[in-house]
């Protein structure tokens, strides 16, 4: 098995936490080591034969220090020079992966995901691994546990395949709530957990058949037979990404290739997409507010806020659903079914030239 781990992400909806440089990926969220090393540390149990971080130039750096608090050998860090979405990053690890192993088993997982109940999750990687060995591409779709209007759905045939793995009728994008409700009471919608594992040979045949532009660069790399040599590629991959389009692996393969099949999960998971995510995941006191570091709440007349302090006291008077990030440099204030709306912050601050705040 091989583990690809994808850290290239902006986490635009962290900020002001989360930076070009330092984004979701790389910070402490829930205390202690970042969730690209939790996510790492969450796959060593399964004694991988390698892992490889794809991140980007600019986030580089910072991955690769990150990774040497693990003691393995087997960990390689893939640099692309600029964001060409999941998959040229999946193409490319598996382009490198081939020169290895073409028959192996690759897992695919992003690096900024929750996941509360390790040892399932790991038992279900294993269940998947068993159900990609026949040549399917396989996605864990998460049972829903009510109606989310922030993640895709992974719609599956009841009635075929086995036990463990169900065919896949269709993917649909972000619902709205009342269809999201009609998903959740229909029984055969699951959350796009954006998790896949498949074998390396099947998923660049369906690449090459599907994503030929992708292929064509893809085919001509010249991988190193020495993992720790992968930086001599980067100007090959600068090249490549230099005349590949932007796309996912969702709408550039699985929502058209044969043979795909969702692997039904439960272990508590969550893609931690915005700051509203976090009070479902962490402990408020008795009024449900909750401080997301070491920062102490002072609360008189309010509720169901969310507080990163920056190590401040923070006193609430009055007010309700609100969210409160102090980063040092810049501070957040927002109602909390604004969250996904961060990223418009973000995209305001570029327009005006703050390039210091992103």
């Amino acid at each position: 098995m091989n583990i690809v781990i994808l850290a290239g992400g902006s986490g635009t909806r962290f900020w002001p936490l989360s930076r070009k440089k330092t984004p979701k990926q790389l910070m402490s969220v829930f205390g202690g080591k970042s969730m690209l090393q939790r996510t790492v540390e969450r796959v060593l149990p399964l004694k991988p034969e390698r892992i490889f971080v794809v991140t980007n130039a600019l986030q580089a750096a910072e991955t690769e220090r990150q990774l040497t608090d693990f003691d393995s050998d087997a960990i390689y860090v893939v640099e692309e020079p600029l964001a060409r979405n999941t998959a040229p990053a999946i193409g490319l690890a598996a382009a490198i992966i081939e020169r290895q192993d073409p028959t192996s088993v690759m897992v695919v997982l992003p690096a900024d995901h929750f996941i509360r109940d390790e040892e399932e999750f790991r038992a279900a990687l294993l269940r998947a691994e068993a159900a990609a060995v026949d040549w399917n591409l396989v996605t864990l779709g998460i049972v829903p546990t009510g109606p989310e209007t922030g993640y895709g759905y992974i719609e599956a045939d009841l009635f075929e395949g086995t036990q463990a793995a169900l065919p896949v009728k269709r993917f649909v994008e972000k619902p709205p709530r009342q269809k999201a409700i009609e998903f959740v009471a229909a029984g055969n919608f699951f959350w796009n957990s954006g998790m896949f594992v498949w074998r390396t040979d099947v998923i660049l045949d369906r690449i090459r058949t599907l994503m030929p532009e992708l292929w064509a660069g893809l085919s001509v790399l010249d991988v190193p037979n020495c993992l720790s040599r992968l930086h001599s590629m980067n100007e090959q991959v600068t090249d490549l990404y230099g005349r590949i389009e932007s796309q996912s692996i969702d709408y550039g393969v699985m929502e058209k290739a044969e043979g795909v099949v969702v692997l039904p999960s439960s272990f508590g998971w969550s893609d931690v997409g915005s700051w509203s995510a976090l009070p479902e995941l962490l402990p408020g006191d008795e009024a449900e507010n909750v401080a997301v570091d070491a920062s102490r709440i002072v609360s008189l007349d309010s509720g169901n806020c969310l507080v990163r302090g920056n190590d401040k006291l923070v006193a609430l008077l009055g007010v309700h659903d609100l969210i409160v990030v102090d980063s040092g440099d810049a501070l957040l204030v927002c109602p909390r079914e604004r969250a996904q709306d961060v990223k418009k912050i973000v995209d305001e601050l570029e327009r005006q030239g703050l390039t210091e705040y992103l």
